[in-house]
């Protein structure tokens, strides 16, 4: 995605792992910051991964840095070390099943606070949190690509197929209103 008009039409909006500095400087010289603002205050889904769940925090620290501010959590950058200290973790993560969700961690963030309207998916066994969602927003600190695990593919899946209801039940309505 590269236009701010490539957001139209989407059920959802992945953010992927990498490097969120230059993810942000991107999303400036490509004009995509205010307009993925305004689709997520619009409801469309968004599922930030690692540096993707650092883009939607509304605080960072390890440095600071301006970011998309959407989602009511602080976050700690590389907070488990160098890419040398990647980790898998297995997680209690009831929203997706019964099972542990085994985790793969690169140079991963953690949610250190959250706000009242965050609900926790998933922690450490230390209390980490490493997984959280509010709303039509999902952060992870881990990458579930790196996996064959697809629960919390399908679980984003979910909430875009539901927004796309809602808003086909809105465009009928004003259909219907329109004629």
């Amino acid at each position: 995605m590269r236009q701010p008009r490539h957001l139209e039409g989407l059920d959802g909006l992945v953010i992927p792992g990498g490097e969120s500095t230059t993810m942000l400087n991107l999303m400036h010289c490509y004009h995509l910051f205010q307009p993925i603002r305004q689709a997520a205050r619009d409801g469309l889904p968004i599922i930030g991964t690692c540096a993707g769940m650092i883009l939607l925090a509304k605080k960072v620290s390890n440095p600071e840095m301006d970011t998309l501010a959407l989602m009511d959590i602080a976050v700690h950058r590389n907070a488990f070390g160098r890419q040398v200290d990647s980790f898998e973790a297995m997680l209690d993560m009831p929203a997706v099943g019964k099972e542990p969700f085994t985790a793969v961690f690169i140079r991963a963030p953690f949610i250190g606070e959250t706000g009242a309207d965050v609900e926790i998916l998933g922690s450490l066994p230390d209390g980490a949190i490493v997984a959280a969602r509010q709303g039509n927003l999902l952060a992870l600190a881990f990458h579930p690509e790196l996996g064959s695990d697809t629960r919390l593919h399908r679980y984003f899946l979910e909430m875009a197929g539901e927004y796309k209801r809602a808003k086909s039940t809105t465009a009928a309505g004003k259909a219907i209103t329109a004629d």
